[in-house]
């Protein structure tokens, strides 16, 4: 008989802790951080301020390479930066003396590519974001949701298997935050990539991932993670969606177990009401 070997998650955080040094002392930001993520899977990680989400985020991509533990991707310990991992920031951070498309090439500035590869590459990621037209564009002619696509796209045009988001939604207004977080569900559905986001945004936690890991701080750990089990499009006026916010918020700021309210007559589907 064989026997199935399930596959090696594509990122496998084992045993993470990291220190700071501050003021002649030592600041504890992570402990014990252990975390696997499939292949293909979004994960969101949520937390208030300083609770080390953002620095997770730099020892994945390799900026930084002082901690405890070990990271893992396809089984082999990382070390440094590497072409299957992008990252997008909260800013854009695009160089306004350069146009869309040569901002979007800098991504793959250390890719062996033809003149001919770069171009084709950077014509398909702009198809992708929704940027068509808008080449020759520099970063002032545009709103701050195509500069955040800009910015996307530069974190996609190396072709990672793994992008890493850090609140890149956070400094756009609300309604525009919406429709960047709908526009990434369709590009994470159309490369096929696994994503790892950091938000403190509930709501956009649970809008766009697979697992959410809420994180406590000082030092940063895992809280709880919580699978949402919600179909695409999710309904963010849904019964369950809202269950699942009031769950998440007691999760950062409660004491104690959660105790879901029990659920309004109007709010339950047709089979499960009574006559």
């Amino acid at each position: 008989m064989n026997s199935f070997t399930p596959p090696l998650p594509i990122v496998s955080f084992s045993g993470i802790g990291k220190r700071f040094a501050v003021a002649g002392g030592e600041l504890e930001a992570i402990r014990a951080f252990d975390l696997d993520i499939a292949d293909g899977e979004s994960i969101a990680l949520l937390g208030s301020s300083g609770c080390g989400k953002s620095t997770l985020l730099r020892l994945l991509i390799g900026l930084d390479t002082e901690f405890d533990g070990e990271i893992r991707i396809d089984g082999k310990a990382v070390r440094g930066i590497g072409s299957e991992r992008g990252i997008v920031f909260q800013e854009h951070r695009l160089f306004p003396w350069l146009t869309v498309e040569q901002n979007i090439d800098l991504g793959q500035v250390n890719e062996k590519l033809t003149s001919a590869e770069r171009t084709r590459r950077i014509e398909q990621l702009i198809q992708l974001v929704g940027l068509d037209g808008f080449q020759h564009a520099y970063p002032h002619q545009l709103s701050g949701g195509m500069a955040q696509r800009v910015a996307i796209a530069r974190g996609l045009v190396a072709s990672p298997r793994i992008l890493l988001l850090d609140e890149p939604f956070g400094a756009l207004d609300a309604l525009t935050r919406q429709q960047m977080q709908e526009e990434l569900l369709a590009i994470r559905a159309r490369a096929g990539i696994t994503s790892l986001l950091v938000t403190h945004d509930v709501e956009e936690a649970i809008f766009v991932a697979d697992r959410v890991v809420v994180m406590a701080p000082r030092p940063g750990r895992i809280k709880r993670i919580v699978s949402i089990d919600l179909p695409h499009p999710r309904n963010r006026n849904g019964y369950e969606f809202n269950r699942l916010r009031e769950e998440l918020l007691f999760e950062l700021t409660g004491d104690g177990d959660y105790q879901a309210p029990p659920p309004r007559i109007e709010n339950l589907p047709l089979d499960r009401l009574a006559y």
